[in-house]
């Protein structure tokens, strides 16, 4: 058993990236967003993730840039704590400790050195009762600073953070919950509330939804349910207060944003459009429709030029002035459900689960980005509730990843469910799958369960499914009949049942030489080879949920779970119940590289996780609560590097990572402490790539090798892929250079340190070649020399690399190399070189 503490349950890949409302730049090049436990930085050109900002140990909630500096951004966390960082770097400069868990943050250029943060009412657990602080950021040396000064603004705050915005100049903020809307003015102290009715004449209702305040004018907009939108003006007076109401959106408006000069107000909601309202001229209107999915949030760049909405499939769509949609960034595609189960492609590595309404996702959990979507149903979708269409409700993928079978169901209340397996071969030229054999109803009802046999492969490949009419077929890959009929199909090759039961659950052995089929209460086992039936097992009694094989030394035992919540492990050697456990397991699943298992038991409304070999009677480890509700989906995913420095209580994840959905559609795994200590160093080094030519402002600081190397070797006929080494003393000179500017004090204040440590560093050297018995030369002629040596290292390196040969270089005796420099200090054409370099 290991402690809490060791393993812990991340966020890692496939994290919400629309969680919270996304910031752009400055220059409109970067779009930092939330995902999980870090903030990613995107580029709004390449669409490629080019830093990740790792340091929070929770739940990220917020994200936006320092008004006073454009380069900088803070982060917030439920982990209680406030992150300031150099995004451009993925520097972290400063952490502020408040205490409390942060549900979102927010910051005004007029309120310099303050942030103000969302946080649960003292006393409350929950996000029922939030209130707004501002936090008062202290100036102090040190990275990690506790921050006391805190006073509340406003009260009875929801926890949507979309219901909070600060007004012209930051004269006050304003704030919307239920049917109340609420203004803070901080120069007067003073706050006013006004309400609206729960429901319209319509019997729509009228709950807020989000706010925006005009950035130059006293004007407040507000979303609606019922959607409509309200421009609220004179509400610095209780009862001279008044509204003008703009109405476009047939469902709740979700998103609302003033531009930064005022001229426009973006709106956004269900209909999956970007309405652009013209200010002061509200009748005139900008449509951007077909956007793929509802929208949740909406940002601006500070410059105006680059919009960008949030949707709920997990995507970022990057519109230039509301014109034309510039790049589209795709997290893991989120739906409302997943029906199909959690898979990895054994080609791409990539998970495969349902994406877009009838498609498949392939997502790479390494680079964690969408690779592609397959379209299963190929049909237009209609967004239109109460409308049947077809759904892809289950997939596999064979062992090597060459053929995929996904069953897709449309169901009618009046008639039976239409259903369609069909198969796919990868296509090596489009690297993609191509419909190969579409079966109309494959089985009179309901498909309860379809796998491959993993262990076949090419036109040995099996596939089996099993269906409420009572019966499982098998599916083999057939030659054409006729040699016109194109390429092979798939047909049906084998057909059973077991005493008019239902079969609920299949699965292959790891070597594909055994079928086990669970009908009902009863496990059969079957061979493939010739479909005969071997064995069955009936004991103890309950319908059986899942079943699974023993892998690799435990490849004897056959593992199952019954609705009377019992775990059973049969031997198949002797045919006989080896052990059961009473827990209620609603996930079952084997690390297909090792000969772990895995069960997530559902207890007092959470999922406790247990990890363990069917061998051993005690687990190799065990968690309480990974996550509240129950879980249906999981998968391991080999890793492209195994781990090599865990400690012996969670070498289980060694080779494979465990991934599970939670029912928030949140996709989790679980981290070792080495491992994120890894990640977090990686993240801290600045990386200077070597193969970078050496710039003038290089050979300006001198870069000097050791002394004890140039007493041995000429720097003359130094071999080309030698570099120089800087000096050991020159620890200043090195944190100068790499620290980014921006965030180094004046330059007058480092002039000191800094030619302190150059003339340290050339002190150094004289003292070395002097105990060293050498006699000390005038300092104006050594830095000469030791100049013209470095330049003219670069100029030869290109000759020499093109007059090299097989033979060995000749050796320069000292007056060669006198020469040899004084005809290089006539010759000019180094310059040139240093130029291009």
């Amino acid at each position: 058993m290991v402690e809490q503490a060791e393993i812990r349950v991340v966020h890692q890949g496939g994290s919400n990236i629309t969680f919270r409302e996304p910031a752009i730049s400055s220059d409109s090049r970067f779009l930092l967003c939330a995902s999980g436990h870090n903030v990613k930085v995107f580029s709004t050109v390449t669409e490629e993730c080019v830093q990740e900002l790792r340091g929070h140990t929770d739940l990220v909630t917020g994200v936006l840039l320092r008004p006073s500096n454009h380069l900088q951004a803070y982060s917030c966390s439920a982990d209680g704590t406030v992150r300031l960082w150099d995004f451009t770097d993925g520097i972290l400069i400063k952490t502020y400790v408040i205490g409390y868990p942060i549900c979102s943050i927010y910051a005004s250029a007029s309120h310099d050195g303050v942030i103000f943060i969302a946080t649960p009412t003292k006393g409350y657990k929950t996000l029922d009762s939030l209130q707004l602080l501002a936090v008062h950021l202290p100036q102090t040396a040190g990275q990690l600073v506790e921050t006391s000064d805190l006073s509340a603004v406003l009260s009875d705050v929801s926890a949507n953070p979309a219901t909070v915005a600060f007004g012209r100049a930051g004269e006050y903020v304003a704030s919307t919950n239920g049917v109340q809307l609420q203004i803070f003015f901080f120069k007067k102290q003073k706050s006013f509330r006004f309400s609206l009715k729960e429901n319209s004449c319509s019997g729509r209702r009228n709950t807020f939804t989000c706010v925006a305040c005009h950035p130059t004018d006293d004007c407040i907009a507000t979303g609606h349910e019922d959607g409509k939108i309200r421009l609220w003006r004179n509400f610095d007076q209780k009862r001279e207060y008044t509204y003008r109401t703009l109405h476009w959106h047939h469902s709740t408006v979700r998103a609302l944003c003033f531009t930064p000069e005022g001229s426009n107000l973006l709106s956004g909601g269900v209909e999956s459009v970007l309405v652009q309202w013209r200010y002061q001229q509200e009748s005139q209107q900008d449509f951007l429709p077909r956007l793929g999915a509802a929208i949740t949030h909406i940002a601006v760049s500070p410059d105006g030029a680059l919009f960008c909405t949030s949707h709920s499939d997990n995507k970022i769509v990057l519109i230039q002035s509301c014109v034309k949609v510039s790049s589209i960034i795709q997290g893991l595609v989120k739906g409302e459900a997943v029906q199909t189960d959690l898979m990895v492609d054994p080609r791409s590595k990539a998970l495969v689960l349902n994406g877009k309404p009838g498609h498949l996702q392939f997502y790479s959990l390494q680079r964690d980005r969408l690779l592609f979507n397959l379209d299963v149903v190929q049909q237009e979708f209609i967004h239109q509730e109460g409308l049947d269409q077809f759904q892809v409700v289950m997939a596999t993928l064979d062992g090597a990843g060459a053929w995929l079978a996904t069953v897709e169901e449309r169901k009618q209340e009046t008639v039976e469910a239409e259903l369609n397996l069909k198969l796919w071969a990868f296509d090596e030229p489009s690297q993609s799958f191509v419909l190969n054999t579409t079966v109309s109803t494959p089985h009179e009802v309901r498909i309860t369960a379809v796998t491959f046999d993993p262990a076949a492969r090419g036109q040995t490949s099996l596939l089996v499914s099993c269906g409420r009419d009572g019966l499982f077929k098998a599916w083999r890959l057939a030659p054409p009949a006729h040699p016109d009929d194109g390429g092979p199909s798939w047909t049906c090759d084998f057909v059973s049942g077991y005493h008019g039961l239902t079969p609920q659950r299949c699965c292959f052995s790891a070597d594909g030489s055994l079928l086990a089929v669970g009908f009902q209460e009863v496990v059969t086992v079957w061979s493939p080879a010739s479909w005969e039936l071997l064995l069955t097992l009936s004991q103890p009694p309950g319908i059986i949920r899942d079943l699974c094989f023993g892998r690799l030394s435990c490849s004897k035992f056959l593992l199952g779970t019954t609705s009377s919540d019992q775990l059973c492990c049969w031997n198949l050697l002797t045919c006989s119940l080896e052990w059961s456990t009473s827990m209620e397991v609603s996930l079952l699943l084997a690390d297909p590289l090792s000969d772990n298992m895995a069960a997530f038991c559902h207890q007092d409304g959470n999922t406790d996780l247990f990890v363990f070999k069917p061998s051993e009677p005690r687990p190799l480890f065990s968690q309480k609560a990974v996550c509240s509700g129950r879980v249906s989906r999981a998968v391991f995913a080999p890793r492209e590097v195994a781990l090599e420095s865990c400690e012996e209580s969670s070498q289980w994840l060694n080779r494979s990572q465990l991934y599970f959905l939670t029912p928030l559609m949140d996709l989790l795994t679980f981290s070792t402490r080495a491992e994120e200590e890894r990640l977090m160093t990686a993240s801290k080094q600045l990386v200077v790539d070597d193969s970078v030519a050496m710039t003038p402002f290089q050979l300006l600081l001198g870069k000097r090798r050791p002394h004890h190397q140039a007493a041995v070797e000429d720097p003359a006929v130094r071999p080309p892929a030698e570099r120089p080494v800087p000096p050991g003393g020159s620890a200043a000179v090195r944190e100068l250079l790499q620290s980014p500017a921006h965030v180094l004090p004046a330059a007058a204040a480092l002039c000191s340190v800094f030619m302190e440590a150059l003339l340290g560093v050339a002190t150094e050297t004289r003292e070395n070649e002097t105990s060293a018995g050498e006699t000390p030369s005038d300092p104006e002629e050594e830095e000469e020399e030791d100049s013209d040596q470095e330049m003219e290292t670069r100029a030869t390196r290109p000759e020499r690399g093109l007059l090299e040969t097989d033979s060995a270089d000749p050796v320069l005796s000292r007056a060669q190399v006198r020469e040899l420099r004084r005809v290089r200090k006539l010759d000019h054409s180094w310059f040139s070189s240093l130029l291009d370099s």
